[in-house]
């Protein structure tokens, strides 16, 4: 039996989001609306330009750092967008989403519902941090119900005066059964560590780095980004064997063939690597960080964030004692059974668009 639709439209919103959050909006969305839901998305036209989902849009600039006339004409277009939906609720996915939306909905004249799932955390310090704090607080007194995506984030939320804040689930996308030959091809012979990742400071690259010069086996990193020049540079200067695949469409294939995944990050939410690596079966070694722990349970080999040497040992032990190896790929197996699926996201979502409305 089809769940009965929440009353009224839903409009989620985003902000220059990565790919992940358009990935599980889209998911959202598309489901909602097969359900018969109207739902629509916001955002900046080169977010909606990667969404997949058959529902109308609306393009509202929202930028990835606080502009006061920027914001200011972004919740402008988004208080026109909710005006056009009468009994709308609104769900917007990052702070800068939220924040804008905080502001959009602060100049209506009727209370529109406002949910915000939180993907990131504040990184960092300084002023830059404090006003990242700053906003966060406002969109967390504002909402309704805040979802965050680790336990550290909900925790966080209560305490800048969030009425409701619960974890967020926010499950990987199920990746086709991977072919350890083509993947091989790839990652060549003998052991091989694998890290997907952006090349981006949050994703603890340093460390990668310190790993893969310890580590007893070459060290292949799939993923783009701002720090990729920086990184290439660094493994010519240290001589370390680790090769940058770039952008990858066949990680499946990759997992398939792998013998350690390996995530290195200093923050995570709901990291949807190391989903992917519990659901291929492969031993995970990682930075015990944000919600990391959440994600793997007791299946994962969890290292204090930056802690080169001792991830390095954790990937030694498991390339060289395959007893061990052998446990640790069961315990990704049984781990991966008990994640969160899409269905059960798309449960959550409609009981908090419900309690939302009130």
């Amino acid at each position: 039996m089809t769940p009965a639709a929440p009353e009224g439209p839903v409009l989620f919103v985003l902000g220059s989001s990565a790919g992940g959050v358009v990935r599980h909006v889209g998911a959202l969305a598309a489901r909602l609306h097969a359900e018969g839901v109207d739902v629509r998305v916001a955002g900046p036209a080169q977010t909606l330009a990667r969404l997949r989902a058959p529902v109308p849009t609306a393009t509202v600039e929202i930028g990835a750092s606080v502009d006061p006339v920027r914001d200011l004409r972004a919740a402008a277009a988004l208080r026109r967008a909710v005006g056009r939906l009468p009994g709308a609720l609104v769900h917007a996915h990052g702070v800068r989403a939220g924040f804008v939306t905080a502001l959009a909905l602060g100049g209506t004249r009727r209370r529109v519902p406002f949910v915000v799932t939180l993907h990131n955390a504040v990184l960092g310090s300084g002023p830059r941090a404090r006003l990242g704090t700053a906003v966060l607080g406002v969109v967390c007194r504002r909402a309704d119900v805040v979802l965050a995506v680790s336990g550290d984030l909900v925790a966080l939320a209560h305490r800048l005066g969030a009425a409701v804040a619960d974890r967020a689930l926010v499950p990987a996308p199920a990746l086709p059964v991977g072919d350890p030959a083509r993947g091989r091809q790839v990652l060549g012979p003998g052991p091989v560590v694998l890290a997907v990742a952006r090349l981006a400071p949050q994703k603890g690259l340093g460390t990668l780095l310190d790993v893969a010069a310890g580590a007893g086996a070459p060290v292949v990193v799939a993923g783009e980004g701002p720090l990729r020049a920086e990184l290439e540079e660094r493994v010519r200067a240290r001589d370390l064997p680790v090769r940058l695949l770039g952008r990858r469409e066949d990680v499946a294939d990759l997992l398939a063939a792998a013998d350690v995944a390996l995530s290195t990050s200093t923050w995570e939410g709901q990291p949807v690597f190391v989903q992917e690596a519990l659901r291929a079966g492969v031993p995970v070694v990682a930075t015990d960080a944000g919600g990391t722990r959440e994600v793997t349970g007791d299946a994962a080999v969890l290292l204090p964030v930056g802690d080169g040497p001792g991830l390095a040992a954790a990937v030694r032990r498991l390339v060289r004692d395959r007893t061990e190896h052998a446990v640790r790929a069961e315990r990704s197996r049984a781990r991966a059974g008990e994640l969160p699926t899409e269905d059960d996201a798309l449960g959550q979502v409609r009981r908090v668009h419900r309690a939302a409305r009130g």
